[in-house]
């Protein structure tokens, strides 16, 4: 009997290191349960071939916008926002902003619309609806590195550049920092909406930009009272900052976004 356990002992204590080699690799990392998904990266090129993670998504004319709505823009004053802003096909009466609180253009399909900024422009406009379509279903059509990281619950995680997805919706109750370099991209696939709860904030770490941070959201994307927010929402439906959120990136809906005496500013070139 002695001579058995001898001979099996070694073999246990190697197991669960094999184990724990082998639940890192399988793209359900979670830090909380101490199987990391920290420093790994998924597959691609990242920002120009340079980085890590999957190819950024082309935004193309859409990203000439900080905010681009197709049915309304509502604005419990007063937000600063830093950037233009487009409002598609809706008409311009249904921007909510003044141009007091805008640092750019606001752009409408008719006479509608907030003076002196306003620049009525309807073909420039359906044209970035389409783009935002477009980077949409790029966004969404991605090839996932990580699947159901948290089980949708990512608030505390320390995520590397890569395509994570899920088929639930997603919260984030707590801080959640991306890890990277300047050239690194993460896309975030998700199936149903997005919840940001009141002063979580998306921490960017190691130089990674909020330019190169995707959030693709099939439902509405809500971003909590004094949240602070990092990256590009692409929602099919409708953004919702509350109240004293802020966000350095860019609010592309599918329906409506919602204001209340927020921060917007766009990203960094």
């Amino acid at each position: 009997m002695n001579r058995i356990e001898r001979l099996f002992k070694p073999l246990m204590s190697v197991t669960p290191l094999l184990l724990a080699a082998l639940l890192a690799g399988c793209g359900g990392g979670d830090d909380r349960i101490g199987a990391s998904v920290s420093t790994a990266a998924g597959t691609g090129t990242g920002a120009g071939g340079a980085g890590r993670g999957p190819a950024p998504v082309n935004l193309r004319s859409a990203g000439n916008f900080v905010i681009l709505a197709q049915s309304q823009i509502t604005n419990v004053p007063t937000s600063t926002v830093t950037g233009d802003v487009g409002l598609s096909p809706a008409t311009g009466a249904g921007i909510g902003l003044t141009c007091a609180q805008v640092t750019g253009a606001i752009y409408t399909v008719d006479a509608a619309g907030p003076l002196p900024c306003r620049v009525t422009d309807a073909t420039r406009l359906t044209t970035a609806i389409g783009d935002k379509g477009t980077a949409y279903t790029d966004a969404a059509g991605r090839a996932p590195d990580f699947t159901e990281v948290g089980a949708g619950n990512i608030g505390g995680l320390n995520l590397g550049p890569a395509t994570y997805k899920w088929s639930s919706a997603v919260v984030i109750p707590t801080n959640v920092t991306l890890t990277g370099g300047p050239n690194d991209v993460w896309i975030f696939q998700i199936a149903q909406g997005l919840t940001v709860s009141s002063g979580a904030r998306i921490i960017l770490a190691g130089g990674a930009l909020a330019k190169n941070v995707y959030w693709q959201t099939f439902a509405a994307a809500d971003i909590g009272t004094t949240s602070q927010f990092n990256g590009v929402i692409l929602s099919l439906t409708s953004i919702a900052m509350k109240t004293g959120a802020s966000i350095n990136g860019r609010l592309l809906a599918g329906t409506a976004v919602t204001l209340d005496q927020n921060t917007v500013t766009q990203p960094a070139p």
